[in-house]
Parts: structure tokens; C-alpha cells; sequence
């Protein structure tokens, strides 16, 4: 379990986690060197530590997830062009039109049919190329879905997409943030997973529980491109290794946990549905949504954490809550006991 303070029980994300620390002691004890002059030797660890989990040829370690994915659109796409990818993604909806700002690409949604962008949807986007219509140029997925509630896109359709964008002549790159909880939960391998994609980001600072940290794989040739993005964007890091070292440290000790957060993401949602009206989607992985019958959910939030509980108001109508190594079994039950609290009587006043 990692270090804890008096804060409320805080279930806003699983990026709330902080070092172990057994993390903490890799990290002070990390061998380093400088990773833009020379090369930083855990940096580099941990690179192949992520290639060789994913199946690919090479990988990239990048501060944040979000520069990784920006850096792999740069990768992949020419100004001018757009991008298909789901109308919720994380890329659409949280990473500050960055494929606008930073790549002068434009973002074309598609509204799922589901929960999340299937095959079906996609096809119907993959236009012919009209002297009147932008150029395609790359196709995005994410896996595990953050705002449809964690959910997993399944191998087969996974595959499915791929096929999509292959008969369009269109890369795939795979924002896997969560990946990890994704294979946790259906027993697919990453490799698999990975195998879908020409590059895929995976994070380090979610359900792993890693300070800081993501990294991006795909081929040699790629990543030596993508190396020169992220000088680009800020990201060329010096003495890297402290913080690959927590990366390394939560791949080899955090990994095998991850269906302990699943399993405490199901208990929680038994604990609060139906309460007051309220309605559970059900949890995949470690990411628990609460749908509201009135745009109550700041009201629910601010209720909860008066009562030592933090959540998030995803939406006006939605709460959200996300399971993770700070938070073990019995503050699970806590924080369900709390979070009905304030469904009752938020909800029922």
C-alpha cells in the first residue's frame, strides 16, 4: 500500500495514487545517465521492458500520456488532415485540442452505436478521397474506454477495427492508457492487444501506480521519429531514470494486482445501485459510473466528500469513482457505505 495522509478516501481517479515505499527506494537507487545526450540506462530498461510485454520492436518513455499520444499523431498524420476516432475518447475530449494546436490535424468524431466505437461505426467514415473533403490520415482507438466507464474493447474487436482502417490504407494507433486493466480483465495478452495497432501508448501513473510516466511502442522506424517529436514537444528528459525506475518498480510488482481493483470496482457498484434512483454501468475493470435521475452529480460529490469520500462529477447526470491500490478492501466498504449516504440523501431529500 502506498504512502497515506489524513485526506478523505479519494476514488476521483486512479492517478491518485502515490509511490510506495519499495517504489520510492527504486527510484532513490536508480542508476542514470543523461537521456538526450547519452542515453538514460533505466530509461532505456524500461523501454525494452514495455516493447518486449507489447510485442513490438521498440518503445519510448514520455512524461505524460497525453504527450505520447500527441507525439504518435504527429507520427502518423500531415497538417491538414483529420483523424477518426471515438466522439468520448480521451484524445477528443481531454487533451486540450492538442491534435489542432500541435499537429494542425482536425478531429472527426464517431458517435457510437454502444458504448464504444465498433467496427460499424467506423466504416461509414472511411470516405473515398474527394478534392472537396479532407484527407484521412490516421485512425485512433482507446482500450480501456475512460469515459464510457473502463470499458474493454474486445480482441476480436479490436481486430475489427484494424481491419477498418487497413482497407482504407490507415494506420491505427492505440491509446492503451489503461491497457493493462484491459488484459487483466479478459486474460488477452498485451502482445495481442498491441498486434492491432502500428503504435500504442500505455500509461504508468494510472492503475499501475507509478508517479509519473507513459510510454509509446511500435516499430524501430517509428519510434525514431516519434523520438524526434517529443524533443519537439518539450519532452526530451535528462536523468529520466528516477522516474523509469517507479515505472519498472509497478511493472514488475503492480501488474499481477490489477483484478483486485476489478473486483473492488464490482462491490462498490452492488453497494450504491439503484439507490435513490440512481443506475450503475456495470464495471468492466476498475472504473465505476453512477447515472443520476436529475443533474445532481456536483450536489452527490460535494455530499460525499463532506463525508470523507472524494468522487467525481463526470457529468451533470454521472458520477464517477476509480478503484486502486490506495484504496484497500476496507475503505472499499467504506467508501460504499459513504457514497449510498449521499446518493439517499441527495437524491431522496
Amino acid at each position: 500500500m502506498s504512502v497515506m495522509s489524513d485526506a478523505p478516501i479519494d476514488l476521483r481517479s486512479d492517478t491518485v495514487t502515490r509511490p510506495t515505499l519499495a517504489m520510492r527506494r527504486a527510484m532513490a537507487d536508480a542508476e542514470v545517465g543523461d537521456d538526450v545526450l547519452d542515453g538514460d540506462p533505466t530509461a532505456r530498461r524500461l523501454e525494452a521492458m514495455v516493447a518486449e510485454r507489447l510485442g513490438t520492436e521498440a518503445a519510448l518513455f514520455f512524461p505524460t500520456g497525453t504527450m505520447a499520444n500527441q507525439a504518435a499523431i504527429g507520427l502518423h498524420t500531415r497538417p491538414g488532415t483529420e483523424v477518426l476516432l471515438d466522439a468520448d475518447s480521451h484524445i477528443v475530449q481531454w487533451e486540450m485540442a492538442g491534435t489542432a494546436a500541435l499537429a494542425g490535424v482536425q478531429v472527426r468524431t464517431v458517435r457510437p452505436s454502444g458504448r464504444v466505437m465498433s467496427a460499424a461505426d467506423l466504416a461509414p467514415y472511411t470516405r473515398v478521397t474527394s478534392i472537396q473533403a479532407a484527407e484521412i490520415s490516421l485512425v485512433c482507438a482507446e482500450n480501456t474506454h475512460n469515459g464510457a466507464g473502463g470499458v474493454v474493447t474486445s480482441l476480436d474487436d479490436l481486430r475489427a477495427l484494424q481491419a477498418v482502417a487497413r482497407a482504407a490504407n490507415l494506420p491505427l494507433h492505440l491509446d492503451g492508457a489503461r491497457l493493462w486493466n484491459a488484459a487483466a480483465a479478459t486474460g488477452t495478452s498485451l502482445a495481442e492487444f498491441a498486434g492491432c495497432a502500428n503504435t500504442v501508448m500505455v500509461s504508468f501513473s494510472k492503475g499501475l501506480g507509478a508517479p509519473v510516466g507513459a510510454a509509446l511502442a511500435g516499430s524501430t522506424a517509428d519510434i525514431a521519429r516519434a523520438m524526434r517529436i517529443r524533443k519537439r514537444l518539450g519532452g526530451g528528459m535528462r536523468q529520466s531514470g528516477i522516474l523509469a525506475a517507479a515505472a519498472i518498480y509497478a511493472l514488475e510488482h503492480h501488474l499481477d494486482r490489477l483484478p483486485d481493483d476489478h473486483a473492488a470496482a464490482k462491490r462498490l457498484a452492488q453497494a450504491v445501485d439503484g439507490i435513490g434512483g440512481a443506475t450503475v454501468v456495470p464495471p468492466d475493470t476498475n472504473i465505476v459510473m453512477i447515472d443520476l435521475p436529475t443533474a445532481s452529480a456536483e450536489a452527490v460529490s460535494a455530499r460525499a466528500r463532506a463525508m470523507g469520500l472524494r468522487v467525481s462529477a463526470w457529468t451533470p447526470t454521472r458520477v464517477r469513482a476509480v478503484l486502486h491500490l490506495d484504496a484497500p478492501p476496507a475503505l472499499v466498504v467504506l467508501a460504499g457505505a459513504i457514497l449510498a449516504r449521499a446518493l439517499e440523501e441527495t437524491l431522496l431529500s
